[in-house]
């Protein structure tokens, strides 16, 4: 035991010397706990101050996350014995998160079906400011160790807000389908993990030694277990074939969390994607497992039975859940190229992206709450009665398809010039397939999103043109959101340079 003493010591010293780039982290840690204790206390008259608490600690750790800006330009470092590692990219993908965290934080009051659970919304506040600590460690996560602790982390609090409505069957059913599937994701992960393990003797991604242990190992084990650990990936992902959860699960859950898991898990989890990918092309000549073929792949089967599974549905939420799909694949077009300017352009996509995602549900909102309108059937004529909103709907929608001149347009843009700038330097074939999977299946994503304009302008409705409901806060919110993506359309450098 005495032996052990100088080690307790150095470590308590390093990790001590870590907590200075780990501030983010740390505040909300204490966030968490404030909003906990408030909700204990006030009970269930804390739903307003919980959200006032949490929105407000987040402006704090976005402020935090700026601090560590100056950090990073000097010093990438590793933290906590090589677990975690800041960089540049890492902290612009916690950025990133920590702002839509906020967004949805005000987002998660403005659902009447939501609002009206008798828990009210005190616990999830709680269970968002957990789960976004949970996204700040997957995008640090540079050890295996940590990328699993990280991503159950998240898991467990997706779980609970999915299942929050308890009172509803469906929102139960979701929450279940989402538990069973994400147990089974996580424990082929783990399997996955533990190859690795076996094989290299490490579980440290960044410094080499795992590379170097596999390369010596069979290629065949290790394909597999390379393979399983992605699947645990792909379930954050919600790419082909670890996406069978997202249509039930999205529909099935409340529209703001909808919202949440639509974003705040993708973004973190292509976060989790650069790192994972980093060691196996930057610091060897593996050669095991193909990661540009099989990414490729996956992304032209997800682009592709994402966009043309969304053409046949009619209910919104279910139709948004095979975009987000398809979106998915369209974001690992980027990824492929395994440059810095194609992870420059997935952190832009992945903005635009998630600022019109975020929209679309709530506007899905805005009409659920009006006219109890979940169905594009029951849009209909809608239009007249809603122009403001609807007009912003069908700019958002035009972002999601990714045309001119909105921010969706810039956004895939970026992505195709990363693609076509490697593809002229390689040749390679599978590039060439991703950028013409892209530009068919954006020209099939305008007939499904085009339904709903289809609907709210031009099908006729017998129903009085009077408005029956207005909600100054979501409509203000979507013409915010309107303006940012016609603006980023216009003007993308504004957003680029910082990425």
């Amino acid at each position: 035991m005495h032996e052990l003493l100088p080690y307790i010591s150095s470590q308590l010293t390093e990790i001590l010397a870590d907590m200075r780039f780990f501030m983010p982290e740390i505040y909300l840690s204490i966030l968490f706990l404030l909003v906990l204790v408030t909700d204990m206390i006030f009970g269930k008259e804390s739903e307003k101050l919980c959200r006032i608490v949490a929105a407000a600690g987040m402006v704090m750790v976005l402020f935090a996350d700026l601090q560590q800006l100056a950090l990073v330009l000097k010093t990438t470092p590793f933290l906590f014995g090589g677990m975690l590692w800041l960089n540049h990219t890492s902290l612009a993908f916690k950025f990133i998160i920590d702002v839509f965290t906020f967004i949805l934080l005000l987002y998660f009051a403005w659902d009447d079906k939501l609002k009206s659970h008798s828990k009210r919304l005190s616990d999830i506040y709680t269970i968002t400011i957990g789960s976004v600590l949970g996204l700040h460690l997957m995008v640090m996560a540079c050890n295996l160790l940590s990328v699993y602790l990280a991503i159950e982390m998240v898991s467990i609090a997706s779980y609970l807000m999915v299942a929050y409505r308890t009172e509803n069957a469906f929102s139960s059913e979701a929450g279940l389908k989402y538990v069973l599937f994400g147990a089974a994701s996580s424990a082929i992960m783990l399997y996955g993990i533990s190859l690795l393990y076996g094989f290299s003797g490490s579980l440290d991604l960044i410094s080499g030694n795992m590379v170097n242990g596999l390369m010596q190992a069979n290629s065949m084990g290790v394909s597999l277990a390379i393979g399983l650990v992605l699947v645990g990936i792909g379930f954050k992902l919600s790419f082909v074939p670890a996406h069978f959860w997202v249509p039930d699960v999205y529909q099935g859950a409340p529209t703001p969390v909808t919202a949440y898991l639509s974003t705040l898990p993708k973004i973190a989890a292509f976060g989790l994607l650069v790192n994972f990918l980093t060691p196996f092309i930057f610091l060897a000549k593996f050669t095991a497992f193909n990661f540009q073929l099989v990414l490729s792949v996956i992304g032209i089967i997800t682009m592709i039975a994402g966009n043309f599974a969304a053409v046949m549905q009619t209910n919104v939420k279910r139709m948004l859940a095979y975009s987000s799909i398809g979106h998915t694949g369209f974001a690992l077009m980027a990824i492929v190229t395994f440059t810095q300017q194609g992870v420059s352009s997935l952190l832009y996509y992945l903005v635009v992206y998630a600022i019109a995602n975020i929209g679309a549900l709530a506007l899905a909102t805005y009409f659920s709450n009006a006219e109890n309108a979940d169905d594009v059937n029951s849009y209909n004529g809608l239009g007249i009665k809603y122009p403001a909103a609807s007009v912003c709907f069908v700019i958002i929608l035009i972002s999601l398809t990714g045309l001119p001149i909105t921010a969706g347009f810039t956004g895939k843009l970026f992505v195709f010039s990363a693609v076509y700038t490697v593809y002229q330097q390689t040749h390679n074939v599978w590039l060439a397939l991703l950028m013409v999977t892209g530009a068919l299946t954006t020209v099939v994503s305008l007939f499904y999103y085009i339904k709903i304009p289809l609907h709210l302008f031009l099908k006729k409705t017998d129903v009085t043109t009077t408005p029956v409901y207005q909600s100054k806060y979501i409509l203000i919110f979507v013409i915010v959101i309107t303006l940012i993506i016609l603006l980023l359309g216009i003007f993308p450098d504004r957003l680029l340079q910082y990425l």
